[in-house]
C-alpha cells in the first residue's frame, strides 16, 4: 500500500473515532439528564412524605413527576443519592428496605403494623447504660417502636 493510501485511511479511521467518541459524550450527557432529573423527582417524593420511603412507595410517589419512570431506574438513583451522602438505609429485620434523608440527629423509628409505615421518632430515652448488666459498656443503640399510627388508630376508632 502506498503511503499515499495509508494516510487516507488513517485520516477516515480518526476521523470515525472522533465521531464514535463525540456520540458517546453525546449520549451520556442526554443520559445524565434523563438521571438527573429522575432523581431530583425520587429525592423530592422523599422530602415531601416526611418520612422513611420503602422503594414501592418512592416509585408510586416519583412516578407523579415522571410517569415513566421505573424501579430499576429508583434503585440506580438511590444508589447514586447514597453515595452522595443525601440518603441513608434504613435496615428493619423483616422488613423492606427504606430510605430516609440523612438525619440531623439520632433518632429511632416507629413502625404502624397496620399500614406498614414507618416514622421517625427524634426522642430518645436516658441513661440505657442501667438497663445492661453489670460491666456492660453500650457502645449504641437502635429503637424500634411498634404499634398504630395516627390514621390507623383513628380508623379503628370510628
Amino acid at each position: 500500500m502506498s503511503s499515499k493510501y495509508y494516510l487516507k485511511w488513517k485520516c477516515i479511521i480518526i476521523s470515525v473515532k472522533i465521531l464514535i467518541i463525540g456520540y458517546q459524550q453525546f449520549g451520556n450527557m442526554v443520559d445524565m439528564e434523563r438521571d438527573t432529573k429522575q432523581r431530583q423527582a425520587i429525592y423530592k417524593a422523599l422530602v415531601n412524605a416526611g418520612r422513611p420511603l420503602a422503594v414501592n412507595e418512592l416509585l408510586v410517589l416519583a412516578k407523579r413527576e415522571i410517569a415513566g419512570l421505573g424501579i430499576a431506574t429508583v434503585y440506580r438513583n438511590l444508589k447514586v443519592l447514597h453515595e452522595e451522602k443525601r440518603i441513608v438505609y434504613v435496615d428493619l429485620p423483616g422488613q423492606p428496605p427504606r430510605w430516609e434523608l440523612v438525619p440531623e440527629g439520632h433518632h429511632h423509628h416507629f413502625l404502624c403494623r397496620t399500614c406498614n409505615k414507618l416514622f421517625e421518632v427524634h426522642d430518645c430515652p436516658e441513661d440505657l447504660q442501667r438497663l445492661l448488666p453489670k460491666g456492660y459498656t453500650l457502645e449504641e443503640h437502635d429503637i424500634l417502636l411498634r404499634g398504630k399510627c395516627n390514621a390507623c388508630s383513628s380508623d379503628t376508632n370510628t
